[in-house]
């Protein structure tokens, strides 16, 4: 019960005000899409920016924390990806949107909030490797999956291009590369730049967590009822559950391993509703999902803390 109350309830209570703030009007669709903008193209960049560039890689960089992690985030990828086609019958674009779903927990908004709350900020390493390379990879293997499957047949040259392109519009992604290139350069930043990046950082992710809250109240569950529940299934479950059994069968630290399946046991992030609104398939599944995961992770997520060293 104290993990519940302690580390999990403050987190949602954050994304339950800014539900709430905007089901009640105090707090418009406007200014929702305002503060996402913010957190999502200035204040988080600018927090894997800061983690990034002072990350120690060498130490950090664990091979079996992050194969343990992403080969369950692929796990659960192909989990929903062939689960949407042969057990739903949906065609395969849609298909990949909702493989998308199964495979982008959301790292960011909830992983580091709760791991940070349950196990303090040292804990947090693992965390920043994991996220460091999560938004590339996620999005290089959705985008590849979805040009694959839109151009059955046709010639896959543009396909590096396209995916390059597409990465490298995301926000999210440059400050993981600039800050990839401060820590490999060792460049030494002016402390008023440090300082004015330390404002932004604290702002990110209360910010976050209440626009997230705005955001999900238009996500309505509409239909599809069975496949949303799948993806929920594969997201809080099956794809924690091959984190854990990697991480136990290759002896992973007890660090990495909370860090590896809290963050596997996240609930879709707004990424995987962005991903299908970007190709127009599968938008109320994925919308549905991450609304849907999002409340149910509370008990989850109380659950794989129970269970964790």
């Amino acid at each position: 019960m104290a993990a519940l109350l302690d580390v999990i309830l403050p987190v949602f209570i954050v994304i339950g005000f800014g539900y709430l703030a905007v089901w009640r009007g105090f707090f418009s669709d406007a200014g929702v899409e305002g503060l996402m903008k913010f957190t999502q193209n200035f204040a988080l960049p600018c927090l894997l920016f800061r983690a990034i560039s002072t990350l120690d890689l060498q130490q950090s960089f664990d091979l079996l924390l992050l194969g343990s992690f992403y080969a369950g985030a692929l796990g659960g990828f192909f989990a929903g990806l062939l689960g949407a086609r042969y057990i739903f019958k949906r065609d395969w674009e849609d298909s990949v949107a909702i493989g998308f779903c199964c495979l982008f927990s959301n790292s960011l908004l909830l992983g580091l909030p709760i791991t940070e709350r349950a196990y303090g900020v040292s804990a947090l390493e693992a965390n920043y490797a994991i996220i460091a390379i999560h938004t590339p990879f996620c999005y290089c293997v959705g985008i590849t999956a979805m040009e694959i499957a839109r151009n059955r047949g046709a010639s896959m040259m543009s396909l590096p291009g396209k995916v390059g392109r597409a990465m490298f519009h995301n926000a999210l992604i440059i400050g993981i590369v600039l800050g990839f290139v401060v820590n490999f350069s060792g460049i030494l930043m002016p402390i008023v730049l440090t300082d004015a990046l330390d404002l932004m950082v604290r702002a990110a992710l209360p910010a976050a967590l209440f626009g997230l809250g705005g955001v999900l109240y238009r996500y309505r569950p509409e239909g599809d009822m069975r496949t949303i529940m799948y993806v929920v299934a594969v997201s809080l479950l099956l794809h924690p559950a091959i984190v854990w059994g990697l991480a136990q069968a290759g002896g992973l630290g007890v660090a990495g391993t909370r860090s590896a399946i809290l963050t596997a046991a996240m609930a879709p992030g707004v990424n995987a509703f962005l991903f299908a609104n970007m190709y127009g398939r599968a938008k109320r599944v994925a919308a549905s999902s991450v609304l849907l995961a999002t409340g149910l992770s509370i008990l989850t997520v109380w659950g794989w803390l129970a269970v964790l060293p």
